[in-house]
Order: structure tokens, then C-alpha cells, then sequence
């Protein structure tokens, strides 16, 4: 005898639930390491780190929280975003040649 695969309205309601669940605390997760990022860049200029050491550090973890704010909070991961990320990515794309560009011009 074959399976019923159609679900409940109560099992759907479930499902939807456990993933808004899932969802949310993915968003904590991240909001809390994007707050842990921003204490450990302010107290590395407080305590006045090596500047050779700060610059790509702050960087790095200014591009993780570029990421973070993408991917969770603007719901990127999510099926059906593929034209904003292609928007995106196309930008980052023009915006680091435009700095290539202008950065070979002037040193050269």
C-alpha cells in the first residue's frame, strides 16, 4: 500500500515553525558574532595595536560582517534572491576594479 506523501495542515504549520525556529537562531548567532567582531576591532584600537596588524585585521572583519548582514539579515541565502546577488557580486566586481584602476594610475 502506497504512503500518504500530501501533509496535514498541522504537520505544514510544524514544518514552517521548526524552520522559522531554525532561521531565527542562525540570526542570533550571527547578530552575536557580529557584535563580538565590532568589540574585538574597538579594542584593538584602543589598546593601540601595530597599525601593520590592525588594517588587515579591521578589513577582514568589516568584509565578514558585510557577509554576515548579506547572507542573514537581507535573507541572501534564501531561494530565489539569484538577480539581487548577481547585482551584488557585479558591483563588488566594478567597485574593486574602479579601486585597481585608480590605485595602478596613481602609483604608476
Amino acid at each position: 500500500m502506497a504512503q500518504n506523501t500530501k501533509s496535514t495542515p498541522s504537520q505544514r504549520m510544524q514544518f514552517e515553525k521548526q524552520k522559522h525556529k531554525e532561521e531565527m537562531i542562525q540570526q542570533v548567532i550571527s547578530f552575536a558574532l557580529m557584535i563580538l567582531f565590532t568589540l574585538v576591532a574597538f579594542g584593538m584600537v584602543i589598546f593601540d595595536v601595530n597599525s601593520y596588524f590592525i588594517i588587515p585585521t579591521l578589513l577582514l572583519l568589516a568584509v565578514v560582517q558585510v557577509v554576515f548582514q548579506l547572507y542573514y539579515f537581507m535573507h541572501l541565502k534564501n531561494k530565489g534572491h539569484d538577480m539581487p546577488m548577481l547585482m551584488i557580486y557585479g558591483g563588488i566586481a566594478v567597485g574593486t576594479l574602479t579601486i585597481i584602476t585608480f590605485t595602478s594610475i596613481i602609483w604608476w
